[in-house]
């Protein structure tokens, strides 16, 4: 099962109380915030905005190989993301994809547009016509 999650690193940043955060597989990839769950939560926005413009830029999304504190996209993202990968994969046109969710190319369009906001049924639906599965999991927070 991908994750989509990657390490982070959290180093103290310049002034008192902020914390830095990179991630070795994704340097693009850098944010800070006030405290550890605020640069927590940073570092989901950071590493999301990151991974879709790999997608974006045709690029291949790195593989986790760093260790350390795993930190996932938002859930939105992440489904985004399986979204595109799946649909990259199944090497099959906009037209197929909509045909199988039985909507018109413009939502097809949509729904693969790396920054449009897709809701999180319909990126669930065309998973489901390119043969992914969406599961979603519960973790106690750091």
């Amino acid at each position: 099962m991908k994750t989509y999650g990657y390490a982070a690193q959290f180093e103290p940043g310049d002034d008192p109380g902020i914390i830095v955060v990179t991630f070795p597989d994704v340097p693009e990839a850098i944010t800070e915030g006030e405290g550890m769950s605020d640069a927590r939560l940073q570092a989901a926005d950071a590493l999301g905005t990151a991974l879709l413009a790999y997608i974006r830029m045709g690029r291949a999304l790195p593989e986790p190989k760093a260790t350390g504190e795993t930190i996932s996209p938002p859930s939105d993202i992440t489904a985004k993301l399986a979204v595109l990968e799946a649909f990259a994969e199944a090497g099959i046109s906009r037209s197929e994809l909509a045909r199988r969710i039985g909507k018109d190319e413009k939502e097809a369009r949509r729904i693969l547009d790396p920054m449009h906001p897709t809701k999180l049924a319909m990126l669930e639906q065309a998973l489901a016509a390119l043969g992914r599965r969406l599961v979603i999991g519960v973790e106690k927070a750091a």
